[in-house]
């Protein structure tokens, strides 16, 4: 008598890198050094990309580009063969996007003929060694200053409970060096509390960058805009001199290698 079990398809694996994504072309640089990175470190293994926004989604299809969502991506994936594959990921905190994608991926490893097995890679900041390791790699890209300069970074945040990532923040850096503060654009600490901050030690220069994986329409605009209520202007207006860096942390490797190895972590376990 014939069996009745099908033979199980052959072990395929597969990595899908997962971003909010972005509309500004000059930004893509990060994204492009984040793919770069995770080639280099899986060469043998097949990387696709997703963006969990459906308005930066739906603003590229305009512009002829096509990125899929997470659940098109890894449904794409299982109908091209793929049993094992490792989701990275490439979010800041584990927020209201991250959720998104767990929830994703829980949803697909419930289907029948779904892949075998899927991994979920953390974001860059989970736990206190991210925190503690994410410091190091910003500060060595931080550009030279004296010791009454400041550093000052611009998170997205967040009405999730994760945005007290940003706030930890502040008090690792401050374990590290002088005058560095995070702010964020939708969240705590707000851009006052950090001129608030500035006034009380006398800082009269500050440079800026963002704390976001790509230098993208907050950091044009938001960070360094020409609009009455960009953190530049409100800094200039505060009598504080400032330099603006737009550059995203996918654009500096040593952050890059964090996700990377979150990567490796996951992608072990298929």
């Amino acid at each position: 008598m014939a069996s009745t079990h099908k033979k199980e398809k052959p072990t395929k694996k597969g990595i899908l890198l997962v971003a909010f994504g972005t509309t500004v072309p000059s930004a893509k640089v990060a994204l492009v050094n984040m793919y770069q990175k995770v080639e280099k470190a899986f060469p043998d293994t097949e990387i696709r990309w997703a963006y969990t926004s459906a308005f930066i989604r739906k603003k590229l299809k305009k512009q002829g580009e096509d990125i899929d969502s997470p659940i098109v991506a890894i449904s794409k994936m299982a109908d091209e063969g793929f049993t094992h594959i490792a989701v990275q990921s490439m979010h800041t905190i584990p927020g209201l996007e991250y959720e998104y994608l767990e929830q994703t991926v829980k949803s697909i490893m419930e289907i029948p003929k779904g892949p075998r097995k899927i991994e979920i890679g953390r974001p860059l900041l989970y736990a206190h060694e991210d925190i503690e390791v994410t410091v190091k790699a910003m500060i060595a890209n931080f550009p030279e200053r004296k010791k009454d300069e400041a550093m000052i970074l611009m998170g997205h945040g967040t009405p999730h409970i994760s945005n007290v990532f940003y706030p930890a923040m502040n008090y690792y850096f401050a374990e590290e060096c002088e005058h560095v503060y995070m702010g964020t654009v939708e969240g705590y600490p707000s851009i006052e509390d950090v001129i608030a901050k500035l006034k009380l030690n006398g800082i009269k220069k500050a440079f800026m960058m963002p704390f976001m994986s790509v230098a993208g329409d907050h950091a044009k605009n938001d960070m360094c805009g020409e609009g009455e209520d960009s953190w530049y202007n409100m800094l200039t207006a505060a009598g504080i001199e400032v330099e603006c860096i737009i550059k995203g942390t996918g654009e500096m490797n040593e952050v890059v290698s964090i996700w990377v190895e979150h990567l490796k972590d996951s992608f072990d376990k298929l």
